[in-house]
Parts: C-alpha cells; structure tokens; sequence
C-alpha cells in the first residue's frame, strides 16, 4: 500500500495500527479522486501517517516547505476527510519530522503516459490550456461591467485591449486597485472576448496557481514543458501578482516567460493591489518591466456607480428591489463591490425562497451579520452632512438663520436624527445647529414626528437616513 512504509504504527495500540492504516487508505483515495493524480503525487504522497494524540491526529511532511503548502491547501479538506472516516478523530496536527524520505521528483507523474495526458492537454492551440489556467466565468463579460468615473479609464484600456491586443503602448496592461473593485471582471472580460474568434490562445491563472504550477514542474523534472505550454499563448494574464512577493524563483521565471511573450509580440495583463512602483518585495528588473505598459488605477467606488451596480444586478435578476433599499445598501456597503453585489444576492435568495418583498425591514434582518461589520458611532456632524446631501442643501444651512421651509425642514430632520442616535442632551444638540436653544431642538424632534405621522413618503425618506446612519 502506497505510504505503508511510513506508518509509525509504534504509536499507536496493539492491533490499531492497520486500522488505523485502513482508514489512512479511504482518506488518501477520496482526496486522489478530487484533487486529480497529478496534484496529489505533487503535494499529499508525502504525508506520513502518526499516531492520534488527545483526539488529533498527527500527520507528519518531510519539509516545513511542504507541510506550510499542505497546511494552507488542503488541511481543512483533510479535516473533514478524517472526522467522517473516525470518530476519535477530532482534529489534525501536520508537523515536520526530518530524515523522512522524500519521493524523487520523478515519482511525482506516476507513468510516461500520465505525461503525455497532460501535456495533451496543452497541446491543442487557438483555446485555453486547461491544466495551465482557471475556465473563464462567462458571466464577467463587458457588457455586465457597470462603468463610472472610477472605473472608467480601465475599461476603456480593457477594450482596447480586446480589440487590439499587443498593440503598442498597451503591452502589459496593468490593472490595479483595491479588492472587488472589477480587476477580476475585466480580466475575464478580455479573455472572453478575445476567445470568441477561436483564433487566440488565452490562458489566464492567478499569481499563486502561477507558483504552484511552476514548482510541480521543478518536481515532475518537466520544466522545459511548462516553458513551452506558457509561452505559446496569445495572451497571458496573470491576476494578484503581489502574491509573488518574496517568492524569488518564482518572480525569476515570470519575469523569462514576460520577456519571452512580449519579446515574441503576443500580450501580457496583470493585476495587483497595487501599482508596480508600490510592490516592495519584486525585483527591480520586473517592476521596471511591468511598468513599461498601460497602467491603470480602479478606484473605490462612487456612491452614484454602486447605485448603477446594484440597479443592473437587481433588474438581471427579475427581482424587485424598491430604490430606498438600493440606497441603503449603496451607503453601507462602500468598500468592496463583490460584497455589495453579495449582500444584494441573499436579499434576493431571500425573497424568492420565502415568497416576501424586499423591504428595509427585511434588509436589516437578513443582514445583520453583515452590517454589523459597518457599524461605527454617529456624530451630529455626519447626520448634518448625510442629510444635506440627501436634501441637496448646503451643509452651512444646518447652522444658519435662514428659515425657507427647504432648508428649516431638513435642519429639523437633522435634529430629530441627532435625539435618536446620538447621546448628545437636546442644549448640546442646539449648539451644533447654531446655537439654538434646546427648546428649539425639542420642536423639531416633535415636528418631524408627527410628519412622519401623515406623510408616508416623509417617513421613509426619515427612515431612511436614520438606517443608513445607525450603527
């Protein structure tokens, strides 16, 4: 049995170890049959069978290297593998024991044949290389990108870039910004749209699959095939390429295979967190390379772009969504698009699965977990400013004397928001409305209560405001 001669079956009761053994064989068999043959003899052949220690098991690796790989791949998945297999089994401990014997690089790729299975793969042009690179998600397509003044000059570089790909100027593309802001999107984008020819080879991976696949080649002794596979493509794009920060060979060989592509006119788009002079850790060649393109900044969104998401979503998805909630997802949610669009996703869920509209109420319910990671406490001075803005009045007009009924009642709407969430006293309040006496503050609060009252379309606007503001 693959693996027997590493059991440490010392450790464990007389008459345990083979069963323990038994069950060892039915974990290693179900994680072969997800994970695939190839990735298996890469990563997990090595894992050492130890014995169980106060309900964990001990599964040894002959390097820190691997067992720090294993560990941020595949511990959790063999967790679950063991707690069905075993009762006794409540966790695993992957620990480093030297002098293990480590498996040739050439028992990595079991057969000659199991080769040329995967080099098949990749031999066939004008598609993606599927053992190389991640399947493109049909649904990040441009015509689903929502555009703003923030996002505006990456797309257009994007399309440009589609159309025209190692046009000059534009090769590399380096698209940077901060997570879920469309880096991913438009890199599919791309890809996509130069596919629908069938006359462009696309491969497109992560930085970290960029590693993995570059150091399974080292142990597989197929270098020279990985080379080739990467550098026939039309056009490489290589998403997160901070995660090479550090990874020196790694950083090595991209920085070849970069070389090599634009050498030979085909087209390079990267992305990152970051633009290339802000990636501390790459090397100074590579950065210099990077920079030689097209850059372009994605910046945080605009309230006004992630209403326009959040409308586009919502009519995809033949879902009515009333505005006032649009409205209060796009002010909670301001930093991160794929969890606006998530948060938008379960409100959706929801109402199909339990046959109830999208409400506020509903909102906040479904939510909560969510938006209590943005809660903070309300100032005055942000009610004023989130109320002036939602009134298109002056900020100004909150302290002033001028009493237009257009600007006297969104000041008294203030008021009232600043009694409900705040801790202030009613004179505290009337000093930062003017210094107004607290008498003042006390006929707002009850005004506005009783328009509340008698105008349902004033109620909502108020509710509104209070729910975005809340903590």
């Amino acid at each position: 049995m693959e693996n027997a001669q590493y059991l440490d079956a010392s450790a464990s009761a007389p008459g345990s170890a083979s069963l323990l053994e038994a069950s060892w064989h039915k974990v290693r068999e179900k994680l072969k049959g997800e994970v695939g043959e190839v990735e298996y003899r890469t990563w997990l052949r090595q894992i050492v069978l130890g014995p169980i220690e106060d309900g964990e098991l001990i599964l040894y690796l002959p390097s820190r290297f691997l067992r720090d790989w294993v560990r941020s791949q595949y511990e959790e998945r063999l967790q679950t593998l063991w707690r069905t297999e075993r009762a006794d089994v409540q966790g695993i401990e992957l620990q480093v024991k030297r002098g293990l014997p480590e498996a040739p690089p050439s028992a990595d790729i079991e057969s000659d044949s199991a080769v040329e299975e995967v080099t098949a793969q990749v031999a066939v042009s004008h598609e993606v290389r599927s053992d190389l690179a991640v399947p493109l998600d049909p649904r990040f397509s441009f015509d689903s990108f929502v555009v703003g003044k923030p996002n505006e000059f990456a797309y257009a570089c994007a399309r440009r870039v589609a159309e025209k790909p190692s046009s000059p100027g534009f090769n590399p593309l380096f698209l940077y910004g901060g997570v879920g802001l469309g880096k991913t999107h438009l890199m599919h984008a791309i890809g996509s749209e130069l596919t629908k020819t069938g006359n462009v080879s696309v491969a497109y991976m992560s930085a970290e699959k960029f590693m993995y696949r570059f150091i399974a080649a080292i142990r597989s002794q197929s270098t020279m095939e990985f080379k080739e596979q990467l550098r026939s493509v039309d056009v490489l794009m290589i998403d997160d390429l901070q995660f090479l920060i550090g990874k020196d060979n790694t950083q090595e060989e991209f920085f070849h295979t970069f070389n090599a592509l634009v050498d030979a006119g085909r087209q390079i788009i990267v992305s990152a967190d970051k633009s290339p002079s802000d990636l501390s850790g790459l090397e100074d060649r590579l950065r210099t390379r990077l920079g030689c393109g097209m850059i372009a900044d994605i910046h945080a969104t605009t309230f006004e772009l992630r209403i326009s998401i959040l409308e586009a979503k919502a009519k995809a998805s033949g879902t009515h969504v009333p505005s006032k909630v649009l409205e209060y997802l796009a002010h909670k949610i301001t930093t991160n698009v794929r969890e606006l669009e998530g948060a938008l996703n379960r409100l959706i869920a929801h109402a199909d699965l339990v046959g109830r509209p999208v409400t506020l109420d509903t909102t906040q319910d479904v939510l909560k977990d969510m938006l209590k990671a943005h809660d903070r406490r309300v100032t005055i001075e942000e009610i004023q400013r989130k109320v002036a803005e939602h009134w298109n009045i002056r900020l100004t007009d909150m302290s002033s004397a001028r009493r237009a009924r257009a600007v006297a009642r969104p000041r008294q709407v203030a008021m009232f928001l600043a009694k409900q969430l705040t801790s202030r006293s009613l004179p505290e309040i009337g000093r930062k409305f003017g210094n107004r006496d607290h008498t003042t503050v006390m006929h707002a609060v009850n005004r506005v209560a009783e328009l509340m009252e008698q105008d349902t379309s004033f109620a909502e606007d108020v509710e509104l405001m209070r729910r975005m503001l809340e903590g």
